[in-house]
């Protein structure tokens, strides 16, 4: 591809000198699928966990934490990043990465909070102090705690600014 040559990802229409930008109901309909996809992935998310009804079972909170992770992190996520997907209305692609950084960031911290709170909830259970039991247990206590050590790692490196250490 020549240097010279811009890039068009809408092209050039139907070469008819008309090009897709300058068709305004291509805009409102690309508009209106965003939209769409917004009310689709919050509207599933709510009909599922209703349907589910969390809290009956043990079992009932696998559709509502699945939907909940697949709906809104996922397409959210993919949508915050698009040009024309971004409810913020960010003009520059540095700022809708920015945001889908910190999107992801939020949701990595929350799925780390409810892995840890599961996995702390399953070492206090009955099974597990039934099964594991002395002083295995106590071995077995600090186990939340390596995650976390990945985490704040990740966290440090990638959001807390680097400085230059100068002599």
């Amino acid at each position: 591809m020549r240097g010279d040559v811009q890039y068009s990802p809408v092209g050039e229409g139907l070469g008819l000198g008309l090009g897709l930008r300058e068709f305004w109901l291509y805009g409102w309909l690309r508009t209106a699928a965003v939209v769409a996809a917004h009310v689709v992935a919050l509207g599933f998310t709510i009909v599922i966990t209703l349907l589910s009804r969390p809290g009956t079972s043990l079992f009932s909170w696998h559709p509502t934490c699945m939907s909940f992770a697949f709906c809104l992190c996922v397409t959210e996520g993919v949508l915050l990043l698009s040009a024309e997907g971004s409810p913020l209305c960010l003009r520059s692609r540095q700022g809708r990465v920015r945001v889908h950084w910190l999107y992801h960031a939020t949701c990595g911290l929350l799925a780390y909070l409810l892995a840890t709170g599961t996995v702390l909830l399953g070492m206090f259970s009955d099974w597990f102090q039934g099964i594991i039991k002395g002083v295995v247990w106590y071995a077995f206590l600090p186990l939340p705690l390596f995650p976390a050590l990945v985490v704040m790692n990740q966290i440090t490196s990638a959001y807390l600014p680097k400085r230059k250490i100068t002599t």
